[in-house]
Formats: C-alpha cells, sequence, structure tokens
C-alpha cells in the first residue's frame, strides 16, 4: 500500500521531536481529510502545546480509550492507523519541505471549497466581499522559521547588517542621494506629494529615465495617463529635446535617435496601462510573473502612476468602507508588494485643495488618507510656486524619511526644465538661501543655478 504524505507527517510526529518544534505551529487539524487522521493530529497536538514534547504512541492510545467522542469502529481505525506508523527514516529537511507544500496545497483547497460555499449561498456569514482576503490568506501560507531577533545572541548579526553594503536604486540627484543614504532601498514605499500638474509624473518619468540609463529594469504602470504619453516623456527626456519637438522628428531621425539610445542605455523599460481605478495588486502581480515569463523581465524597481487611481484587493468598489481606509489599504498592499517582489515602490499622491495653494506642505495636506503617509517609508512634497516656476525649480520638502534623519535638508532646491521632462542638480549655493523655516525667493531669484545633468549629444 502507498504511504502518504499525511501518515508520514503524522508518524514523523510521533518519532522526531526537532520535526515537531518545526512543524507543529503550521499544521491544522482541517489539513488532514480523514476522521481518524484528524483525531490522531489533534491528540499530538494539545500534548504538545501542553507538556512541550511529542508524545509516545501509549500515550496517544491513552488518550483515544478516553476520548468519548469516538465509537467502536473509529476507536479501532484509529489504533490500525498507529500501528502503521513504523516507516523508514527519511531526510529531515525533505521531510519539511513537503510538509510546507502540503499545509499549502491544503490551504489553497480549503480557501476554494469556502470561495464556492460563499458563491452557492451556503455560507450565510460571509459575502462575496470576503473571497480576496480568504484566497490571499490560502496563497500566502508557508513557514516562517524566523522567531525573532535575540538582542544579545544575535548581536554579531547585528553588526554585519550595520556595515552591509545595501544595494539600493541611486538617484541622479545630489540632494535625493543625500536624505535616502544613496537611492531607494528595496522592500520600501516611496511617496511624491504634489498638487494637480505639479510634477508628480515628471518626477518619476524623470527617475526611471535615470534608471534605465544606469542599467536597471523598469517596470511603469500608469493609471492615468496612457502608455504612449509616459514614453513619450521618457523620450524628451532621454533624448534632451523639447516634447513638443518630438512629433517633427521624421521617422529616419527618431529611429537614429531610439538607435543611440538603445546603444547607451543598459537597462529595459516596460510601461503597462491600466484603466482609472481598475487594478490592484492582484494584477500587479499578475504582470510581474507574465513578464518573467514571456519576456525574461525581473523588474529592480516599480513605478505607479499613482496610488490614489488604484483599488484596493481586500474592498471592492462600491464597498461601505470610507476613502481613509481604502488608501491606506492600497498603501499597505503596495507595500507589500515591494516586501514580495523585493524591489523599491515609487508612487504618488495628490494634495489637499489647501495643499496645492501652498508653498509650505505638511504632511496633514495629503489627500483622502492620513493612514498613507503613516504606511510611506519615504514621502516627500514637490512645491512649486509662480517665483520657483519663473526659475525653473522645484522646492523639496521631507516629510517622513525612514533613511535618515528627515530634519538634515528638510528643505531643498532642484531644478527642473518641464520641456524637456528633466530635473537637474543646482549651484550649492542655491541651498544656502533655504532654511528649515522658511524660503527668501527674493533671495533665491539671485542664485545663479548651474544645469549639471548629462544629457545625449546627437
Amino acid at each position: 500500500m502507498k504511504e502518504r504524505i499525511d501518515q508520514v507527517i503524522l508518524e514523523n510526529l510521533v518519532k522526531d521531536e526537532q520535526y515537531v518544534r518545526k512543524v507543529i505551529p503550521f499544521l491544522k487539524d482541517s489539513y488532514f481529510m480523514n476522521f481518524e487522521d484528524k483525531k490522531i493530529f489533534t491528540i499530538i497536538r494539545d500534548f504538545v502545546e501542553k507538556y512541550n514534547n511529542p508524545p509516545t504512541k501509549q500515550a496517544i492510545v491513552l488518550s483515544l480509550n478516553e476520548d468519548t467522542s469516538l465509537n467502536e469502529d473509529g476507536h479501532k481505525k484509529c489504533l490500525e492507523i498507529l500501528d502503521n506508523l513504523n516507516g523508514e527514516k527519511v531526510d529531515r529537511k525533505w521531510l519539511v519541505d513537503e510538509t510546507e507544500k502540503f499545509c499549502k496545497d491544503k490551504a489553497l483547497y480549503l480557501g476554494v471549497m469556502d470561495s464556492i460555499q460563499i458563491l452557492d449561498g451556503k455560507n450565510k456569514d460571509q459575502g462575496r466581499d470576503a473571497l480576496p482576503q480568504i484566497l490571499s490568506d490560502a496563497l500566502a501560507v508557508g513557514f516562517d522559521t524566523n522567531i525573532g531577533h535575540d538582542f544579545i545572541e544575535d548581536a554579531e548579526k547585528r553588526y554585519d547588517f550595520y556595515h552591509r553594503l545595501e544595494e539600493k536604486v541611486e538617484f541622479d540627484l545630489d540632494m535625493f542621494n543625500k536624505i535616502t543614504e544613496g537611492g531607494l532601498s528595496n522592500k520600501t514605499l516611496n511617496i511624491v506629494l504634489a498638487g494637480t500638474g505639479v510634477g508628480k509624473s515628471l518626477f518619476m518619468c524623470h527617475m526611471a529615465s535615470s534608471c534605465i540609463a544606469k542599467g536597471k529594469n523598469v517596470l511603469y504602470i500608469t493609471l492615468e495617463m496612457a502608455e504612449e504619453r509616459i514614453a513619450e516623456r521618457i523620450d524628451a527626456n532621454l533624448m534632451n529635446m523639447p516634447i513638443m519637438e518630438l512629433k517633427d522628428l521624421s521617422k529616419a531621425m527618431f529611429d537614429n535617435r531610439i538607435k543611440k539610445i538603445n546603444d547607451k542605455i543598459e537597462g529595459r523599460l516596460i510601461i503597462k496601462e491600466y484603466p482609472t481605478a481598475s487594478a490592484h495588486t492582484g494584477h500587479f502581480k499578475a504582470l510581474i510573473n507574465e513578464l518573467k515569463l514571456k519576456r525574461n523581465f525581473f523588474p529592480d524597481i516599480i513605478f505607479i502612476d499613482y496610488l490614489n487611481i488604484c483599488t484596493s484587493a481586500r474592498f471592492r468598489p462600491g464597498s461601505q468602507a470610507n476613502t481613509y481606509v481604502i488608501i491606506k489599504s492600497i498603501a499597505e498592499e503596495l507595500r507589500g508588494l515591494a516586501v514580495e517582489q523585493n524591489v523599491p515602490i515609487l508612487s504618488a499622491t495628490q494634495t489637499t485643495r489647501a495643499g496645492f495653494a501652498s508653498s509650505d506642505i505638511s504632511m496633514t495636506d495629503t489627500a483622502e488618507s492620513f493612514g498613507l503617509p503613516a504606511t510611506a517609508d519615504l514621502m516627500f512634497a514637490i512645491i512649486s510656486t509662480e517665483e520657483l516656476e519663473q526659475m525653473g525649480q522645484f522646492m523639496i520638502k521631507q516629510l517622513k524619511n525612514r533613511y535618515a534623519d528627515p530634519t538634515r535638508n528638510k528643505r531643498f532646491m532642484i531644478g527642473v526644465d518641464r520641456a524637456r521632462m528633466k530635473l537637474f542638480d543646482l549651484d550649492p549655493s542655491a541651498q544656502q538661501a533655504l532654511t528649515d523655516a522658511n524660503i527668501d525667493v527674493s533671495v533665491l531669484e539671485k542664485v545663479v543655478t548651474e544645469k549639471k545633468y548629462e544629457d545625449f549629444k546627437f
């Protein structure tokens, strides 16, 4: 008779203490389909929880004898199963891996069955809104053997962490590298806050251009503008020419410039458009997996333009949840996606009506949900006034920063060339006119700025 994995699991729960301690926190009685297997597992689990050791077969037999819920036939079958738990010794690592697979398969099966019950109207306690969470929980099942950082015993690991060179996605803007200590870290959510038309998409398009020029693979997801419009902005940036002049290029001239860009850049850029308010992290995960399979494309950074017009995987459109809960949920899901894919995510959000006209935006000017800045790792505002617009400058104000002290370089200036969709560093004297309290625009107007970006020569 062929031995089943659930029998092997029960067998080793009785005789292998190290195996028990690794897997017992993740096993559930619902994963065992046979009533008798479920009964034996429940006895083993309860014994381990009470005595912190696996039971002997004799202890299990005694518990079965005292179990009044078992009829004679059930009691006999349980004893037969116990008698057959005498398999050969197996590799523990292999068995732990197989047990994890068993748990994942059973959790997914149970999640699908629960979903069918809801769809058929047989579960009156849950509605269809619960389906995404049920399936998400089922797919998230796995063994996490890390149970925490011991402050004394793990001190050496902590020291190594302090001195480890972290892989980051660098900016091509000196001040941003200063405030992030070298760029954006993996597993982080980074947010640009600005009013409508100020420059959120411009910032992200410039950053995307910079990343592919440095050999990074970029996935740019847009829910606001068409794919071609995003590509047009990146064309203007990389070709270093006004965006309005792109349409005047002949086909031969355009092809020649694209070839020169291709020869110069090392990274790849994929732009994917979704209809506004129609996509969530579930769609983004599917896209990433499809790109890996079909194009062998693995993103180093993901841009999402922009967060507020995504949907939540946990709340369907039209649900009774308020905007605070929904936007916070979207932010949490995007940060979860960053952790899962081990990449930084850069997105954007709108200011409130009051923030749009403000020359000193604060975190409270975040539109729709204060839960968003609570979730972000880095959040900064782009501020533009008529005076700054005339000088071709943005003021950047740090609102939240988990990379470094946000009070250092809390405000700083960068240059902007809207026609070419470019940002650039300013002469250091431009920063000297700033204080953490205010900005003296009359002083800034006297500052001679120097464009330091390296453009493509055609």
